[in-house]
């Protein structure tokens, strides 16, 4: 993922930690907010005008003329080359991979002539919209990530399409998937997705990313049969509930939202990684059944009580288990309580455990 400008993470949680201490009335702590406030916010703006420095001296887009193609290549890589409008490929005659990362592309266009063509990567660029993709037939991966998109649409002719990925973009609605019967990937995180809907007929769907987005309900899965990954961080949920059909799912990423139970995952016996750190949970409970656990992530909960970890116990493969920020890490024996509890951990927190 694409690392913003700015404050880092550390320089953020330096301020909430000062801001912390100008809402408890520390007069102190309030005058240091509001300078360390002011820094980042200078350093920023000082960032972002450098940022666009740069961006205005490379805007020129490269005479294609000057880019020597070979109609024999199979794979072409034209990364980073400052392309402003995708022309004069119709030479590549075998072409089976065609890379256009971080250009200055705004038209997905004159491709009509790639009929070879396997995977497709715009990544980076500034495309619109989703268009004049048809006569590729034979694709199978295609990337338009990091572009400004705003819906999924032309894609219909795609059938043969097995991995799609539209991080990253302005896109408010899953529509118009209905044909890619064949797809096994689908990574839409980073919209402005609120609900999960119009992928009943994703039958062959073995991956679906959704994260940060703005999903309130976990729902309209049933028909995902064979999805062995599930990705919804960073959204709105506030309840484990839909996943009853899943029942080859064995990454299950959840963390960062509103969820304070676990519960629904009766039916996901196959489970091998469950991560749901970052919510308002304050029990392990409801996941005996799930004895093929091998990563439990349960970091910053609410979890008080060493009891808990009897839920693990069925767990004989389990390797590693996160369970920091939660009440239970302020007992001075911690690390070894959790050892003791789940002999077969060889991993606490970021920490390998010692024998």
């Amino acid at each position: 993922m694409a690392a913003e400008s700015g404050a880092g993470p550390q320089e953020m949680m330096e301020v909430d930690k000062r801001i912390e201490s100008e809402e408890s009335g520390d007069e102190e702590g309030r005058k240091q907010a509001v300078r360390l406030v002011t820094e980042l916010s200078q350093q920023s703006l000082r960032d972002e005008q450098n940022g666009e420095n740069s961006a205005g001296e490379a805007e020129t887009p490269v005479d294609m003329e000057t880019i020597s193609l070979d109609p024999e290549a199979e794979d072409v890589d034209l990364n980073h080359f400052r392309i402003g409008k995708i022309e004069g490929f119709e030479v590549l005659k075998k072409v089976k991979t065609l890379c256009l990362r971080q250009n200055l592309i705004k038209r997905i266009e004159n491709l009509e002539q790639l009929q070879t063509l396997r995977e497709l990567d715009l990544y980076d660029n500034q495309i619109r919209k989703i268009e004049n993709l048809e006569s590729l037939a034979e694709l199978e991966i295609l990337d338009i990530s990091f572009n400004v998109l705003r819906h999924i649409e032309g894609l219909d002719r795609l059938t043969q399409l097995k991995k799609l990925f539209l991080v990253n973009n302005k896109i408010s609605k899953i529509e118009n998937l209905s044909n890619l019967q064949m797809l096994q990937m689908l990574e839409l995180g980073s919209n402005r997705i609120r609900a999960i809907e119009n992928i009943d007929t994703l039958a062959n769907l073995d991956s679906l990313f959704l994260g940060k987005n703005k999903i309130t309900k976990l729902q309209n899965l049933d028909a995902l049969t064979n999805l062995t990954v599930l990705s919804i961080q960073n959204n709105r949920l506030t309840k484990i509930e839909g996943l009853q059909s899943l029942v080859n799912l064995r990454e299950l990423y959840i963390s960062h939202n509103g969820i304070e139970v676990i519960e629904g995952l009766e039916n996901n016996n196959k489970l091998t990684m469950l991560d749901i750190a970052s919510n308002r949970i304050k029990k392990i409970e409801n996941i005996s059944h799930l004895t093929e656990l091998q990563e439990f992530w349960m970091n910053d909960n609410l979890v008080e009580s060493w009891s808990d970890l009897d839920e693990l116990k069925g767990a004989k493969n389990l390797e590693t288990v996160y369970l920091e920020r939660n009440p239970l890490q302020k007992d001075p024996q911690y690390r070894r309580k959790i050892m003791l509890a789940l002999p077969t951990v060889r991993q606490i927190d970021a920490t390998f455990v010692r024998f």
